[in-house]
């Protein structure tokens, strides 16, 4: 008889005991940190293409603006942000439109260039993009060709 009063209790018995649970979650906490570690090392890489990107778009924004508006527009690069700036003829002097920052990754030009409303640039300028992942370089063509090289 007593063997079926603690058959009985084992079958009504329903859920995780305390232990179960603190291990199961311990290693979820253990796989969670595991993965977690594995995105933030990926952090630079998606920067690093985001940064590319953007100075490419700024780089053909900076071509059509002055195409289409007829002024000269040149690119400035400082060591983590770039700024875009229109040429005021009356005043002859160079107006900031707005400047740019870009996060997790280094800049360096060779020179500012520069846009003409004909379309062509001067002042040609080599562009590296470069933190912990990699870098790139961009280069631009007296025609207003941009090429990017992975480094």
């Amino acid at each position: 008889m007593n063997d079926k009063k603690i058959f009985s209790s084992e079958i009504n018995q329903k859920g995780f005991s305390l232990v179960e649970v603190l291990i199961a979650t311990f290693m979820i906490a253990i796989i969670l940190g595991l993965a977690s570690t594995s995105f933030l090392n990926l952090a630079p890489k998606y920067k690093l293409k985001s940064a590319v990107r953007e100075i490419n778009s700024r780089l053909n924004y900076a071509r059509y603006k002055s195409i289409f508006e007829g002024v000269k527009v040149r690119i400035k690069f400082a060591h983590h942000s770039y700024a875009i700036e229109t040429y005021d003829e009356e005043k002859k002097e160079w107006k900031r439109e707005r400047e740019y920052f870009l996060d997790g990754v280094t800049l360096q030009a060779n020179n500012s260039p520069t846009f003409h409303p004909v379309g062509t640039v001067s002042n040609l300028a080599s562009i590296y993009i470069s933190n912990s992942w990699g870098k790139y370089k961009i280069t631009l063509a007296i025609s207003g060709r941009i090429k990017i090289i992975q480094l």
